[in-house]
């Protein structure tokens, strides 16, 4: 991403409130995530919670309709990778690492109610993938949560993780998964 220059920000200085506000709404026409973080802060009925509904409904049907075809393991693995893109692009437009950590235990659940059946596949890219989601989740809540927060997303994330190193994969894992969200002493 280009970084304005001193010229740049002097001709945006000169310009005037009608020329400005066109340049902005032909910027948000052209790229859709710029669209919906003016919206989210400029407009008071975009809310953290509006943009969880949004991308939990994204991430819901990605995983509704990429979940067919005879490789369902390969069909999982390509919506977890576009779920997870979903909730990059709602961290980016809110700065709001929680909303983060929530989608992805959103995800998380989806995947733990629905298709741990494709854990057992020869294939192994969707328990991997899984696995990563959840050592990744785990980490956010330790590195960008505060501490009082970590009792409310402990038990999902122990129950994750402790079924995904019941499987016989976890052994061929190329990380290591954690054991347990670690709470401070």
């Amino acid at each position: 991403m280009p970084v304005p220059s001193a010229e740049f920000k002097k001709a945006l200085k000169r310009l005037t409130d009608k020329e400005k506000e066109a340049l902005l709404l032909r910027a948000a026409r052209r790229d859709a995530e710029l669209y919906d973080t003016l919206s989210f802060e400029l407009l008071p009925d975009v809310t953290v919670e509006t943009v969880y509904e949004q991308a939990s409904d994204r991430i819901h049907e990605l995983f509704a309709v990429g979940a067919t075809g005879r490789l369902l393991n390969r069909s999982l693995t390509k919506a977890l990778s576009k779920a997870t893109k979903e909730v990059t692009r709602a961290r980016r437009i809110t700065k709001d690492k929680r909303l983060e950590v929530d989608l992805n235990l959103y995800m998380l659940r989806h995947i733990f109610s629905n298709y741990t059946g494709q854990f057992e596949s020869p294939f192994a890219g969707f328990y991997t993938a899984t696995a990563r989601l959840a050592a990744r989740t785990t980490t956010l809540v330790q590195a960008n949560l505060h501490e009082d927060l970590w009792m409310e997303y402990k038990a999902d994330l122990d129950s994750f993780l402790q079924q995904l190193r019941a499987r016989s994969k976890s052994h061929s894992l190329r990380f290591e998964l954690p054991h347990e969200l670690a709470l401070p002493e």
